[in-house]
Parts: structure tokens; C-alpha cells; sequence
């Protein structure tokens, strides 16, 4: 099945607005936290650092698993590395806020605004693949 025989269905806009305030709120929140936070430059440099490789590495494994679904060749060498970044990333993030001395609130915020932002990451990434597929279709 080609490209232009799949059946794409747009997502409603107040599923993308959603998608991307909930990508904004959770990057911004993280961002402010580290600016606020006391700590190192070094360390805040290594939070940011994890945060931006979660986020491309979320749309890198999102993208290779929507590719092999729709019948587009992803070599296996490309997919295994998508889900060894996405996991590196969740271990070095976890590793990095277990040692951390903080309190225990602002570990929680740390986990859930990086969960936040690699969620909202994957769902931005989906909704902008399907509303191109649903472009294409028209």
C-alpha cells in the first residue's frame, strides 16, 4: 500500500493545541526550574543536555515506529539505536536525580515535567505526521 492509498485522519485541533501546550508547559517548566535551581552551571548544563537528547530521540523512535507500521523501510541498525537513546536517556536522567542533592519535591518536578515534555514530544510529532498524511490525501 502506497503513501497516498493509506487512510490518514487529521487529529482535532484541540488535540494539537493540547499536544503543544503540553510541550510548552513541560520544557518551560523544567527550563525555569534549572534556571532557578541551585546548583552547578555543569549540572544544570547536564540536565538541559539529557533533556534535549530525550526530546529528538522521543520523535526519532516515534518516527521509526510510525515508518515501519506504514510499510516504510527503517533499517534495523536506525530503530535499535532510536530506542537505545530514548532509554539512555530515561537511565541518565534517573541516574543524574537519584544522586542529585535535592529535595525530594524537586526531583519529582525534574521526572515529571522531563516525562511530560518526551510525551508531549512523541504526541507533537504524531499529530504533525498525520496532519501532513491528511493534506496529502485531499
Amino acid at each position: 500500500m502506497s503513501m497516498e492509498q493509506k487512510n490518514y485522519q487529521a487529529p482535532s485541533s484541540a488535540f494539537v493545541g493540547a499536544s503543544w501546550c503540553a510541550l510548552l508547559i513541560g520544557i518551560t517548566s523544567f527550563l525555569i526550574g534549572l534556571y532557578n535551581a541551585d546548583m552547578a552551571l555543569n549540572e544544570k548544563g547536564y540536565y538541559f543536555t539529557v533533556l534535549m537528547f530525550g526530546l529528538f530521540s522521543a520523535v526519532s523512535v516515534q518516527k521509526a515506529v510510525r515508518d515501519q507500521l506504514e510499510g516504510i523501510p527503517v533499517t534495523n541498525l536506525y530503530y535499535g539505536i532510536a530506542w537505545f537513546a530514548i532509554i539512555l536517556c530515561v537511565v541518565l536522567m534517573t541516574v543524574g536525580l537519584w544522586n542529585a542533592e535535592m529535595t525530594r519535591s524537586e526531583k519529582g518536578f525534574y521526572a515529571m515535567s522531563f516525562v511530560l515534555s518526551i510525551f508531549a514530544a512523541i504526541a507533537v510529532q504524531k499529530n504533525t505526521r498525520d496532519l501532513k498524511g491528511s493534506k496529502r490525501e485531499e
